[in-house]
């Protein structure tokens, strides 16, 4: 039953990142107005009186992010330079989530305090867990501790999630006011970062669903 409930939730995640890079290929050849990325994030900010926030460019693609510890909006080259839909909406939402910061917005302090023990449940995790299974009849405890440690980045997955939402909703809600997008372009947008959440939604199921494997694994270790 779980093996066809991983392959589902796989296929499901490769229709869905196919389906991501297809709208945004597809919306990065709309045009704005002139407006970069970079110029569209900085009118966001601003506008939010914010001005201590800088605007960096990254190599990679979608590896767009806010770094609330240096306070910086990092941008890929296609959104820094890139005059488009896909581009506003991308650097929109990644001001959505310093804004987020400079309003203390609750999920995300919940998220950055969970970032360090992810961080060292992460780097443990996939030793503990093989030394688990290998010793679960003779000592389950370091099992039962993997699955503590998988636990922890399985909230982080969910704590994500309202992170990600609020910020596209706050990027959507400003593109449209400031009149950067409008029409068919907004709907585009919407359309560009509802696809990016999808993402974080499977992630966090795929957490969720192996979490429970491994905890069914530990609790049926009597049962052989």
């Amino acid at each position: 039953m779980y093996f066809v409930l991983f392959i589902a939730i796989a296929i499901i995640s490769y229709v869905v990142q196919h389906s991501l890079q297809s709208k945004f290929k597809r919306y990065s050849k709309v045009p704005i107005g002139g407006l970069t990325g970079a110029e569209v994030a900085e009118r966001m900010l601003y506008a939010n009186g914010i001005y201590n926030v800088r605007i960096t460019q990254v190599d990679g693609m979608l590896t767009d992010h806010y770094n609330p510890t240096n306070q910086t909006v990092n941008l890929s080259r296609d959104v820094y330079y890139g005059s488009s839909v896909a581009a506003a909406a991308v650097a929109a939402h990644e001001c959505g989530h310093a804004i987020q910061h400079a309003t203390n917005y609750s999920f995300l302090q919940l998220r950055s305090n969970l970032v360090p023990a992810v961080n060292f449940a992460s780097n443990l995790l996939p030793w503990v867990l093989l030394g688990g299974i290998l010793t679960l009849s003779v000592f389950p405890q370091l099992m039962l501790i993997g699955i503590i440690l998988f636990a922890i980045t399985t909230l982080f997955s969910f704590v994500t999630l309202p992170v990600e939402i609020d910020a596209s909703r706050r990027a959507i809600a400003w593109l449209g006011s400031a009149g950067i997008t409008y029409g068919e372009q907004h709907e585009q947008a919407k359309d560009a970062l509802r696809s990016a959440a999808y993402t974080y939604v499977v992630a966090a199921l795929s957490s969720l669903a192996t979490l429970i494997y491994y905890i069914i694994i530990f609790t049926g270790r009597n049962e052989e």
